[in-house]
């Protein structure tokens, strides 16, 4: 059994029993759930909603935020001596599928 669920813009093929990793969440509850389902599949039988299926859901439980790993930007201007060096990591929250409720 698997669903397609939309996540802060994003879309993610979810099974349970599974992780993801999604843009960081800032929650003080370690429980998600998330109701943007576009589409299930239990057993080869598909349901897709137009947007969504109402009354699916998905339940999740977090189990940590963390960042990715650094990525670096360089930029040079060729025959200026510019040159620019910047950073970023990327900041994510791992999530643990408990249930698809469909």
């Amino acid at each position: 059994m698997y669903a397609v669920v939309e996540i802060s813009g994003k879309q993610f093929k979810v099974e349970e029993g599974r992780f993801i990793d999604i843009d960081l969440q800032n929650t003080d509850s370690p429980d998600f759930t998330f109701d943007k389902v576009l589409l299930v599949s239990k057993d080869g039988n598909i349901k897709a909603g137009s947007p969504f299926l109402a009354g699916a859901s998905i339940k999740a439980k977090l189990i940590k935020d963390f960042k990715d790993k650094k990525v670096l930007i360089f930029k040079q201007r060729p025959k200026k001596g510019t040159r620019l060096k910047q950073g970023h990591r990327q900041q994510y929250t791992r999530v643990m599928i408990e249930k698809i409720e469909a």
